[in-house]
């Protein structure tokens, strides 16, 4: 059987328009190959994150992972933080680890391996370079108004209503 496909468009210029903010990581070099820090198989630990200018109005954030080259229609949600207060604006290396590891009130929804928390890049051997979307998105409510039974699709099909601003930052790997 053969992975060959075409590219998956970048997803984010096909969800509702929303504005736009700055995020930075020590970790993550937009555009460039993940560190081993951030692959499955070697560190599995979620990066640095730190956020300015957000939209006035945000009310509290959520920080998502997600690689739409996978080769499923639905793409693969490796990370899913929600409700972080809004006076946050940054995560440590590592605070994907669990929910203990999250500011405030703040939790994971379950990622698509199955975990509560940050799972590394794991695209399949041989497969074509996969691109690790990593965002914040400014919420314009205290709580997206979700618990940690939802899956990520629901946490998508919430922000596309709830979402005031977007800063994304990508990385990419290959096996």
């Amino acid at each position: 059987m053969s992975l060959d496909r075409p590219v998956t468009p970048d997803p984010y210029p096909l969800l509702p328009s929303a504005a736009s903010f700055s995020v930075t990581s020590s970790d993550v070099t937009d555009g460039q190959p993940l560190k081993d820090d951030q692959v499955n198989e070697f560190g599995d630990t979620s990066p640095q994150l730190s956020w300015s200018g957000a939209p006035e109005g945000t009310k509290s954030y959520v920080v998502t992972c997600f690689d739409p080259d996978a080769p499923i229609v639905s793409g693969f949600w490796h990370w899913v933080a929600v409700d972080i207060p809004a006076d946050v604006t940054e995560l440590a290396a590592g605070a994907g680890g669990s929910d203990d590891s999250l500011p405030g009130s703040a939790f994971h929804v379950r990622n698509d391996g199955g975990g509560f928390g940050y799972m590394g890049a794991a695209p399949p051997a041989g497969d074509q370079v996969h691109r690790y979307f990593y965002v914040v998105h400014a919420v314009g409510e205290d709580s997206l108004g979700v618990d940690s039974s939802v899956s990520p699709a629901v946490v998508g099909f919430n922000l596309a209503f709830k979402t005031l601003g977007r800063a994304i930052i990508h990385g990419t790997y290959q096996h």
